[in-house]
Formats: structure tokens, C-alpha cells, sequence
């Protein structure tokens, strides 16, 4: 059912689409908004649309037994692990920490493979370039600043350290866009920005966060010109690289925002939340579409991602632990229990056979993934 009312045809500027055009008058959660007919019409068809995927999720097959089994620990961090990224080798991990260290790590074997000691405490952003030759890390220091990186372990990375963004406040998350050429920063100083990592170039500033930003995610697309951000002003928002335009924007959460990843069809993000909630935007729809919470679930969730297929959203909490949600059901399919501090960061793995976790304990901590299939009688990855 559409919960929209429609009332008498004015002219003028249609909230949704911006165009000038014939409006109605439509109330949508008791909020008064102006949509011309193009776009009631759509709302419509999507409520429509969103109906038939409700209907289509409950008689979906519940998922099996799920398993996660822990199988190898990353011990080398002097204080609590902030930030972890995968390379795309599938092999190699990078994460900071508030020791003010940056590792790369060898996940099969969890030997340390470069080591950097940044000039400051709280290192709170990290990522691996698309190449694997490189990684971008920052933190209290308001810089995002590029390592290469080179076979010889002996070498002194630090002395070819490039510093590319400078921001008015602490660098909270940074990724690489889809070459090693570009990266995108988000900071508390409210901003996200966009940067040529070759010459130090701003090249995008994206303004429109009432605060800090505390995350960001890029649309998986090979092409994909968007990307979400969230932070401590309770939205999530959507922008245009090109443009440097804020195209849709959500405020449904009751408190900071601290973790966004898009659904890998690039259709969907959903977000992590202080208010103890994950939730789950259709960005066609242009709107909140499921909400993942439990009553005896207190605690923030600091971290999210999806599963390789969409169907499990992964989320690490501040209760220690990793609750592990059906996207399609909105059910809890399992639990993981292991770290002794409350669960900073987590990420699928880019085969999506397993995911790394990283937590104040000062651990990371690599799981496996599987199902028990109970027809055939033995685990399927």
C-alpha cells in the first residue's frame, strides 16, 4: 500500500526531480512535500514494487546453518585496531591502529609484511590501492598520506610517503576510487573530498554533513560515478563525484552514523548505527526499506558489509561481538562471539569466502564462512 495523500495542482519546483513542472501536494510520513505527476507516479510504482518484494522475501527458503569459524589471528598492534582493508589478491590485509602503526599483513600465514610508524596517535583511516601497490592511511594528523609499496621488506617506506589531502580536522575514512590515481577522503572537519594522488590536486570538495563524517563507501561499479557517506549528524548521503552534488540523502537513524557499504549491485547501501540498528536503503525507491535490530541488542554497530552474493549483511558491535543478518528476511541467521573489546571494523574478503575483523583489543582476527547443508550432510562454502 502507497501511504501517500494527494491534494490540489500548483506550479513550481517538484521536490524529488527539481524540474519545474504542475505539482501535488504529498504527504509522505506527515512531512508536506510538492512531487510533480512524473514523479508521484514513480513513488507509486515503487511502493508497488516494494510490496511485491516483501511478498517475495517471505516465501524465500530460510538460509541453512550458518557456521564462522575463526582461523587465524593478527597479533602486532600495540593498542586498539581503528580501521582494515583486503587487497584485491584476496591474500593481504592493511590495518591502523591508535599505536599509531600501519601494517600490511600476510593473511594466510600472519606474518607482517610492512610495518609504518605514522607521526601521530589514532591512525583511523586505511585502505588498499586497487593494484595492491600501494595503501593511504591517516588520523589525528589531518593528512591522508600514500605509501608505495615494493617487495624488499628492509625498505624505509616512510621516506616515500606522499602527502595527498589535507584536511581542517581528523582524516576519518579515505578509498581509492576505481585506479590508483584518485582517492576520496571523509573527515571531521564535515567534508568529504575528492583528490589526484599524483599531484596532491583537490579536485572535488563534497559540503552538505551538519557534522563530523564518519565513513564512506564507493557505488561498485566500474563506471560508478556516486558514493555514500555518514556521520554524526544522523544521515547517510549520496553524491554525485562529478558534480559534487549531495542526489539523495536519509535521516532516519537516532544517532551516528559509523559505518556505510553499498549492496554489491550498487542499487542499495545500508548503514551502521550508534542507535543499535542496521538498516537498508533502496536508492531506487529512495528510501528506508528494512531495519536490522534486535530488543536485546544495546550496542552501537560500528561496522557493516555485505556477503559476496547480497543476501548476509555482516556487523560488528560494541558489545564484542558480530551478529550476522538475513538482508531478504531481516532475521538474525547467526553469532560470533571471540574478541575481548568492543568490534571496530570488519570486511568481506573480495572472494567472499571469508572476512576479517578487527577490534580494541588489538587483534584481528579472520573468520571462515559456510553453511551446513543438512540434505548432503556437510559444509558448503
Amino acid at each position: 500500500m502507497c501511504d501517500q495523500t494527494f491534494l490540489v495542482n500548483v506550479f513550481g519546483s517538484c521536490d524529488k526531480c527539481f524540474k519545474q513542472r504542475a505539482l501535488r501536494t504529498v504527504f509522505k510520513k506527515s512531512q508536506q512535500l510538492s512531487y510533480c505527476s512524473i514523479c508521484v507516479e514513480l513513488v507509486i510504482t515503487l511502493a508497488k514494487w516494494l510490496n511485491r518484494i516483501h511478498q517475495v522475501a517471505e516465501r524465500v527458503e530460510a538460509l541453512g546453518q550458518f557456521v564462522m569459524k575463526t582461523r587465524r589471528t593478527l597479533k602486532g598492534h600495540g593498542n586498539k585496531v581503528l580501521c582494515m582493508d583486503w587487497c584485491k589478491d584476496k591474500r593481504r590485509i592493511v590495518s591502523s591502529s591508535q599505536d599509531g602503526k600501519v601494517i600490511v599483513w600476510d593473511s594466510f600465514t600472519t606474518n607482517k609484511e610492512h610495518a609504518v610508524t605514522m607521526p601521530c596517535t589514532w591512525v583511523m583511516a586505511c585502505a588498499y590501492a586497487p593494484s595492491g601497490c600501494a595503501i593511504a592511511c591517516g588520523g589525528l594528523d589531518n593528512k591522508c598520506s600514500v605509501y608505495p609499496l615494493t617487495f624488499d621488506k628492509n625498505e624505509n617506506m616512510a621516506a616515500k610517503k606522499k602527502s595527498v589531502a589535507m584536511h581542517t580536522n581528523y582524516l576519518s575514512a579515505c578509498s581509492f576510487t576505481n585506479s590508483d590515481m584518485q582517492i576520496l577522503t571523509a573527515s571531521g572537519d564535515g567534508t568529504c573530498a575528492l583528490w589526484d594522488v599524483e599531484s596532491g590536486q583537490l579536485l572535488q570538495s563534497f559540503h552538505g554533513h551538519g557534522a563530523d563524517v564518519l565513513c564512506l563507501d564507493l557505488a561498485p561499479s566500474e563506471t560508478g560515478n556516486t558514493f555514500v557517506s555518514g556521520g554524526c549528524d544522523k544521515k547517510a548521503m549520496v553524491w554525485d563525484m562529478r558534480s559534487g552534488q549531495c542526489v539523495q540523502a536519509f535521516e532516519t537513524h537516532e544517532s551516528d552514523i559509523n559505518s556505510v557499504r553499498y549492496y554489491p549491485s550498487g542499487d542499495a547501501f545500508a548503514s551502521g548505527s550508534d542507535d543499535a540498528t542496521c538498516r537498508l536503503y533502496d536508492l531506487r525507491a529512495d528510501r528506508e526499506v528494512a531495519i536490522y535490530s534486535k530488543e536485546s541488542i544495546i550496542f552501537g554497530a560500528s561496522s557493516v558489509d555485505f556477503s559476496l552474493s547480497g543476501r548476509l549483511l555482516f556487523a560488528g558491535y560494541n558489545d564484542y561481538t558480530i551478529n550476522v543478518w538475513d538482508v531478504l528476511k531481516g532475521t538474525r541467521v547467526s553469532i560470533l562471539f571471540g574478541h575481548e573489546n568492543r568490534v571496530s571494523t570488519l570486511r568481506v574478503s573480495p572472494d567472499g569466502t571469508a572476512f576479517c575483523s578487527g577490534s580494541w583489543d588489538h587483534t584481528l582476527r579472520v573468520s571462515e564462512m559456510c553453511f551446513y547443508c543438512s540434505v548432503c550432510d556437510r559444509r558448503e562454502k
